[in-house]
């Protein structure tokens, strides 16, 4: 049987004003996204592989966490210095060889010093416990295996700390896509990211204060509370971000800035664009039926779409256009068939059946979020095989007739 493609429209709009101002950024590269609705509020060259300088720490920070819940380290395991990431220049800890820094000194030497000795140590110790030789050119090479599992398309390293190389590569999108995982996966760790000073055993004031701009603004509604900062000469001044106002999260990557200051100026003009140019509206709920699709060769003739959660969007504030909801699906929806035994079985509830997709003026990319079966439907008996089978021959004879009637 041919499979047509349908589309139904569900009868869901908004009304409202003016569409929402365009944010203009200064960044040569930046990605926008509201992690509450899913949603990219602007993307430029966000796909394009860049030099990302210190903020590639966050993929080498994602090694080390996804090592703690292994449990191959703790946050107490004590890492050896070797020579090479004494040597490391730019930003350091100031580790010497003597030094056993702990797990979780080398997270806040990571994080808020944007030590490259510390991600070297990470990366060799990590390297060695893994089998992989102790170096860190061998993990760095798992970073991009991993980048790749991960879906960062345009994630390639070299080094563990954003070292310039030519070899060393990420995307705005795949920076933000990283971002938003570890603040998702990894809650237990993520405080690290909103510390703002950290000096290992009294060696570098001078360096003991987290770069991130956005930590010591005050007075708005929205708070920042990560993630990381980066400058070579080649990359520019650039900034992974992360604010939260009330139950909204947005992250946030900006790339190719010209200084520190153009740096904070554009994190915070994003921040408060993403907060108060949209509002998160529930358009529908969990298990609301919005539609309703055949089904072929099944004991009920149809079957319910229903959404498996609240589903919520963001409305450019004062927009006059509505948003536009269609119920896209492959039908008439089909029985599942084994793939090993060809038999068939029913359709269950829950199982994904369709897509609402959502278009929403001003936005970046439409949304679309997974409809689910309302009920199951069994395999049809006999008579519902007749029954289909005079149906689809009538129809046939109707088409035939009505090519004839036409030639």
């Amino acid at each position: 049987m041919r499979l047509l493609r349908l589309v139904a429209i569900a009868c869901l709009t908004l009304s409202t004003a003016l569409p929402a101002a365009a944010f203009e950024t200064r960044a040569k590269a930046a990605w926008v996204y509201d992690m509450t609705t899913k949603t990219v509020l602007m993307e430029k060259e966000a796909d394009v592989p860049l030099p990302p300088a210190s903020m590639s720490k966050l993929m080498t920070l994602n090694m080390l966490f996804e090592a703690l819940d292994r449990g191959i380290v703790s946050m107490d395991t004590e890492f050896s210095v070797s020579t090479k990431a004494k040597s490391m220049g730019g930003s350091t800890m100031f580790l010497n060889e003597m030094d056993r820094p702990t797990v979780r000194e080398l997270m806040q030497g990571m994080i808020i010093n944007s030590g490259n000795d510390a991600c070297v140590v990470v990366a060799e110790n990590l390297s060695t416990l893994e089998g992989l030789g102790g170096s860190e050119e061998a993990f760095a090479a798992r970073m991009t295996r991993r980048a790749k599992e991960l879906g960062l398309t345009q994630s390639n390293f070299t080094n563990s700390s954003g070292w310039p190389d030519p070899g060393q590569r990420m995307s705005m999108h795949d920076l933000g896509v990283l971002a938003a995982h570890l603040i998702a996966t990894y809650p237990q760790y993520y405080p690290l990211f909103s510390e703002t000073t950290y000096d290992y055993k009294n060696r570098s004031p001078a360096n003991a204060n987290n770069r991130n701009p956005l930590l010591a603004i005050k007075g708005y509604d929205w708070h920042a509370d990560g993630m990381k900062t980066g400058h070579t000469q080649e990359a520019g001044f650039g900034l992974v971000g992360s604010a939260v106002m009330e139950d909204r999260r947005i992250v946030f990557v900006l790339s190719g800035m010209n200084s520190e200051r153009e740096r904070a100026q554009e994190g915070e003009a994003i921040s408060n664009w993403a907060f108060h140019q949209f509002t998160a509206k529930t358009i529908t709920t969990k298990g609301t039926r919005l539609a309703e699709v055949p089904v072929w060769l099944g004991a009920d003739a149809t079957v319910g779409l229903v959404p498996g959660e609240d589903v919520k969007v963001l409305v450019p504030t004062g927009s006059q256009d509505q948003i536009r909801a269609e119920v896209v699906y492959d039908g008439p929806v089909t029985l599942p068939r084994d793939p090993d035994t060809q038999k068939v079985g029913p359709i269950r509830a829950g199982d994904h059946l369709a897509d609402l997709v959502i278009q929403v003026p001003g936005l970046a990319q439409p949304e679309k979020v997974p409809l689910l079966a309302e009920h199951d439907v069994a395999e049809g008996g006999f008579l519902v095989r007749v029954r289909t089978a005079a149906q689809h021959l009538m129809q046939r004879v109707i088409s035939s007739a009505t090519q004839a009637v036409g030639s």
